[in-house]
């Protein structure tokens, strides 16, 4: 097993989302998911902050076109005096490899990794430092590629490479598949004052949930944001001294 410096095996996986009074994450008629305001998207920005890096599910890249960026001044001075990157590592979770060359997301000024947790770890290819025919098999625009044979040696595989705090920004399959397993450490959800209906649950109704998941989450942090949004974190008993 893997250890951090928090003594963990493995990264801490936070779940940052915006979701309806209802849960949802979309309106009905489905589209891109963007119903929080400014004081959603300050706390979004804050959990940037606090991460290495960012878990993004491929087909929500696909709809949004971008990934979320740190730009709130003050947040950014936070991130460089402490001596990091200005923006955290985008980690594309996605099966195929498949994206437009042309999205908006590869000109964005952030480091590039993919990652397939059901991959055959053979086909694992480091960036600038490996040799050139690993550097071949990266998709394009992807400085690393990952492929773990699971969720397990895929986290061990990032806490490998210096990932301590992952920010899971979705989609709903990306998180089911984490949940199902057990991975998810805290929930950040900022509960927004609409109701939306349909069926775009940020948890589909289908997914199963580990029984270690199922109750026993702690709340670690609530907030009235901006235009009567609420802000509520919860942890999972053991790890609110992680939380920075």
């Amino acid at each position: 097993m893997v250890s951090l410096s928090s003594g963990r095996s493995r990264p801490l996986l936070r779940l940052v989302l915006a979701v309806s009074l209802d849960g949802r994450l979309a309106p009905a008629a489905g589209g891109a998911a963007q119903i929080g305001g400014r004081g959603d998207r300050r706390v979004l920005e804050e959990s940037l902050v606090w991460a290495d890096g960012c878990l993004i599910g491929a087909e929500t890249l696909r709809r949004h076109g971008t990934t979320c960026l740190i730009r709130q001044a003050d947040l950014l001075a936070q991130r460089a005096a402490a001596g990091r990157e200005p923006q955290p590592l985008a980690v594309v979770v996605s099966r195929s490899g498949v994206l437009e060359a042309g999205l908006p997301f590869f000109a964005q000024p952030l480091r590039r990794w993919r990652l397939d947790p059901g991959g055959d770890p053979a086909c694992l290819a480091d960036g600038p430092g490996a040799p050139a025919r690993d550097r071949a098999s990266a998709p394009a625009g992807f400085e690393r590629q990952l492929c773990c044979g699971g969720w397990q040696a895929a986290l061990e595989q990032l806490a490998l490479a210096g990932l301590e705090r992952l920010v899971v920004l979705g989609g709903a399959r990306l998180v089911a598949s984490l949940v199902a397993e057990g991975w998810l450490d805290e929930l950040q959800l900022t509960l927004c004052p609409q109701l939306l209906g349909g069926a775009h649950s940020w948890l589909p109704v289908t997914s199963p949930v580990v029984d270690e998941l199922r109750r026993g989450w702690q709340l670690q942090e609530q907030r009235l944001l901006e235009d009567n949004e609420l802000l509520l974190r919860y942890g999972r008993p053991g790890l609110c001294g992680d939380r920075a």
